[in-house]
């Protein structure tokens, strides 16, 4: 089954990086759970010689993940965090780094708890004010660290300009296109050099496997990343695999149902007398919107909106009874969270509330329910949070 060049997404989405089974025709590509092979000669195999190195079923999504993204090859990893740690591993001492001030806490913590001890210095700026960014650079700057939308107060940054000033400067840009996925942003066709995935949210969009992954285009990167996946080992598991695999063939008809949730939902509390502010890309009153528009193919199934009050959200978090409380998004039920203590707890007080994280925020990840059931969780929720 070979993959016509002029096949489109939703079909690359479904087949790209996978054959059917040469040993049964299985169609689904089977889940290698093995550490090991058997060599037929010394020196001579059949291309797998320790599963840390390479495994088929991994070979398989990394296959299916760099098509989708458009990228030359893909790197699966444990964590989108130990992804994220595979691309700090191109930098060495001395180096800097330029990263959205609004980015993932766990991200944040990475940088500045850990990398930081490796004499690597990061400048945290609003990758959405390219004058800005520019003044953030410097002789030893490497890396421009961007994610957009941001987590949580959805703040997004024109990637094809971002990349034009990146390399101008000399300096890969990555992208972390979580948030957005593949089905609704394509950095690596805006000029993005590397691209990485929380592979647990929405790629497998089930909330039952953790994962991050890597899609690169030079091939200098691609040689160091399939290296540092060998020699650090945070490999993804083969089930894991697996799971992101069966995820990635459903991606486009989720996101679909994603963004009209997330965009129905954001009008819905946009509405509320207790709602003092929603932060949504799909908004008219989103600052970005026109950006949003020109740049993404629709707006996502990730919103957030303040209450005003520790107190006020507490109650509301207390009383949905359809939404769960719960970290990690983009799966098929609704979650709902509170990112100052939950997400960015990892963030200083006064740097989250320079960027609008504050105690009466909360974020929302759409999923795949009944609209008017959510509406009706929220509404009812509502009703029991003191007016502000």
């Amino acid at each position: 089954m070979k993959l016509p060049d002029t096949a489109r997404f939703s079909t690359v989405c479904l087949h790209a990086g996978q054959e059917p089974d040469p040993s049964t025709g299985a169609i689904i590509t089977p889940i290698y759970q093995t550490s090991t092979y058997v060599q037929e000669e010394l020196g001579r195999h059949k291309g797998y010689e320790y599963a840390r190195t390479q495994n088929p079923t991994r070979a398989a999504l990394e296959g299916n993940l760099a098509a989708i993204e458009g990228g030359r090859a893909g790197f699966a990893f444990a964590s989108g965090m130990a992804a994220i740690s595979a691309i700090a591993s191109l930098l060495k001492s001395g180096d800097h780094v330029v990263v959205s001030d609004n980015v993932y806490g766990g991200t944040f913590r990475l940088f500045d708890k850990v990398l930081r001890r490796y004499q690597l210095s990061f400048t945290y700026v609003d990758t959405g004010d390219l004058e800005a960014t520019e003044r953030a650079f410097t002789p030893a700057t490497r890396l421009l660290f961007v994610e957009t939308p941001s987590n949580p107060v959805m703040r997004l940054t024109d990637l094809r300009a971002a990349a034009q000033l990146a390399h101008r400067c000399g300096v890969r840009m990555v992208v972390d296109n979580t948030f957005a996925s593949p089905v609704i942003q394509r950095p690596i066709e805006a000029g993005a050099d590397l691209v990485v995935h929380s592979t647990t949210k929405y790629l497998n969009g089930h909330s039952d496997s953790v994962g991050g992954a890597v899609i690169a285009v030079s091939d200098e990167d691609i040689e160091w990343l399939r290296f540092v996946q060998n020699a650090a080992g945070a490999i993804l598991s083969p089930f894991d695999s697996w799971l992101v695999l069966r995820g990635t063939k459903t991606l486009p008809l989720r996101m679909k149902q994603h963004c009209e949730t997330g965009l129905a939902l954001a009008q819905f509390l946009e509405g509320h007398s207790k709602v003092r502010k929603v932060y949504y890309p799909g908004l008219s009153s989103h600052p970005q919107h026109a950006l949003a528009a020109r740049q993404m193919n629709g707006f996502g199934g990730m919103l957030s909106f303040d209450l005003g009050s520790r107190e006020a959200a507490a109650t509301l978090l207390k009383s949905v009874r359809l939404l769960a409380l719960a970290e990690s998004l983009g799966g098929v039920e609704s979650l709902i969270s509170h990112p100052a203590t939950m997400t960015h707890a990892s963030v200083p007080v006064d740097h989250r509330q320079a960027l609008g994280i504050t105690d009466g925020l909360v974020r929302i990840s759409a999923g795949l329910e009944d609209l008017e059931d959510l509406k009706d969780d929220l509404a009812h929720a509502l009703d029991r949070v003191q007016n502000v």
